[in-house]
């Protein structure tokens, strides 16, 4: 079985550091070959809060990474870097690809930055930036597991987060289901959730789900949704097609045991290329 971790919204500033180590231990204990960071690493975008930040990855010791900035990692306040160097912070901390892709024998991951340095909060996917991913998505390898990483979510579960969605998401995962996408990965709302986009809920042609990651390690958590990330796994390559699955485990921050703990689980159904319309319903052990 392999697994990969994803980690959201950490906003090295705001962080706490016994959940930091928490999330280093789970590390450990897991061993996922694949890590997803996606967006707002940072709460105001410093040298400062990026280096830390950067150490905090290293440390993970995750070799293959996806990671893609949020709306926090472009400078708010420092006005000229926000106009003439929006990403040198990040870039010095992360490297000067803002969209990664990781290609591996049983994942596909492709990073698509959605911040825009005009926007302060809000994001949105380009039609190019559409094209590129759904021709990566085609380039697909058989037992791969199909991600897309952005910051902003495509879909929502409560009428206050209406106003976060990503600009663009229609066209973005009708295109991208079609090119045969299983997950798109988002954060920036600090709600976790799993949710099946299919022709009934989204009018895409086969079923494709929103996994949405908590915040892992800020103290600036919701009501009801403590610290979290979400690990990834699915099965090896001898797997039959007719079968496709992943399981989506969310973990907790527990206070009373200083670790993560397993929360919840959900056994997602996969489209496969012969049964493009169906639109599983997750399951909980």
């Amino acid at each position: 079985m392999s697994c990969m971790l994803q980690v959201s919204d950490t906003h090295f500033g705001t962080e706490q550091e016994d959940v930091v180590a928490a999330l280093e231990r789970l590390v450990v204990n897991e061993k996922p070959e694949l890590l997803v960071l996606s967006g707002d690493i940072t709460q105001r975008a410093t040298q400062v809060q990026f280096d830390r930040a950067c150490a905090f990855v290293k440390r993970l010791g995750i070799d293959a990474r996806v990671i893609i900035p949020g709306n926090h990692d472009i400078p708010l306040f420092a006005l000229a870097a926000r106009l003439f160097s929006p990403y040198g912070r990040y870039r010095r901390a992360f490297g000067n690809e803002l969209e990664p892709t990781v290609d591996l024998p049983g994942w596909l991951a492709i990073g698509v930055n959605t911040t825009r340095w005009y926007r302060h909060a809000d994001g949105e996917v380009s039609q190019a930036q559409v094209d590129r991913v759904a021709s990566r998505l085609e380039q697909a390898r058989d037992g791969q597991l199909k991600l897309v990483v952005v910051h902003q979510p495509v879909a929502v579960t409560r009428t206050e987060d209406q106003s976060n969605l990503l600009h663009g998401r229609e066209q973005a995962v009708k295109r991208w289901a079609q090119a045969g996408a299983d997950l798109v990965l988002g954060g920036h709302i600090h709600l976790p959730y799993v949710m099946p986009l299919g022709p009934e809920t989204a009018g895409v042609p086969q079923c494709v789900w929103c996994i949405q990651a908590g915040t892992a390690t800020s103290s600036r958590v919701r009501a009801g949704a403590p610290n979290s990330v979400n690990l990834i796994r699915h099965p090896s390559l001898a797997s039959t097609p007719s079968a496709r699955q992943c399981t989506v485990e969310r973990w907790d921050f527990a206070a009373g045991s200083n670790e993560f703990e397993r929360h919840q689980e959900h056994v997602l159904a996969l489209s496969s290329p012969s049964s493009p319309g169906a639109t599983p319903a997750p399951r909980q052990p």
